[in-house]
């Protein structure tokens, strides 16, 4: 791969160089609802040397003359954490739930994801309307319910609210060698409700999505020295926001990744 670098100052990757693949493709090559992910947070230098010497084959997503596109999430909980509370302590029927919105596209999705066996992460959504994205709908509500009845056998008690929002940008990239993805976001922002956004600085999460086996990219990384962080976007940004949360899982990357500023 003729890799292109990441620019820490724009938190953007220069993929120009980079055969695009189209999203209809990319879904029917790798639409990967059932994965493992890991995910690491590099420095944004470290990042741009491990990328401009992978070898590996690669595709960019590309929409409408767009590589870079725009992510907003509104993940909601019981008053009680209880989703936060069984990410912190390592429940193995643990659940998300959130809304994704396209902000390029003005499109949005409920989606929910939960544990399944071996670590997989599995995801599953439907169509919401973007006025509805920072609240749960009793239509929403009904499929919260019916899909975390049939994934893991229970459902929260009590109400969803918005307890967190994240705002960042995503480069996607096909790996055909693996069909598998990797996704490098950059200026990623946590806002609590109604508090100060807050940005990382100086780095970008980058995450590979596959099967069971590590990918190349996982393999190149590992040689480069770039071992997977945990991270969450949900529960370590509340840890991040909330410091008196339970965030044993998470101390080693709130001490040493994660620098945070306030966001514009």
């Amino acid at each position: 791969m003729s890799a292109a670098p990441v620019t820490a100052g724009a938190g953007t990757m220069d993929v120009t160089a980079l055969p695009p693949i189209s999203l209809e493709e990319l879904n029917a090559a790798a639409a990967l609802q059932t994965r493992v992910d890991r995910k690491y947070v590099v420095p944004a230098a470290t990042a741009r040397q491990v990328l401009a010497t992978f070898g590996g084959q690669a595709r960019v997503l590309e929409m409408g003359g767009l590589r870079s596109f725009a992510y907003d999430s509104v993940y909601f909980d019981t008053p009680q954490l209880d989703s936060y509370l069984l990410a912190a302590h390592g429940r193995r029927r643990r659940y998300k739930i959130r809304t994704r919105t396209y902000t390029d596209t003005g499109t949005s999705f409920l989606e929910v994801k939960t544990e399944g066996t071996r670590a997989a992460t599995v995801k599953e959504r439907i169509p919401y309307d973007l006025a509805d994205r920072s609240r749960i709908t009793a239509e929403g509500l009904e499929y919260v319910h019916e899909t975390l009845a049939a994934a893991v056998g229970d459902v929260p008690a009590g109400t969803l609210g918005p307890v967190l929002e994240t705002r960042y940008r995503r480069i996607t990239l096909y790996l055909p060698e693996s069909g598998s993805r990797a996704t490098i976001d950059s200026d990623v922002t946590w806002q609590a409700r109604d508090g100060q956004p807050w940005v990382l600085t100086g780095s970008v999460v980058l995450e590979t999505k596959s099967g069971s086996a590590a990918g190349p990219l996982d393999r190149h990384l590992w040689q480069h020295g770039v071992r997977p962080s945990r991270i969450s976007k949900f529960a370590t940004g509340m840890a991040a926001l909330h410091p008196h949360l339970p965030a044993n899982r998470w101390n080693r990357t709130l001490r040493h990744s994660l620098r945070l500023v306030p966001a514009a």
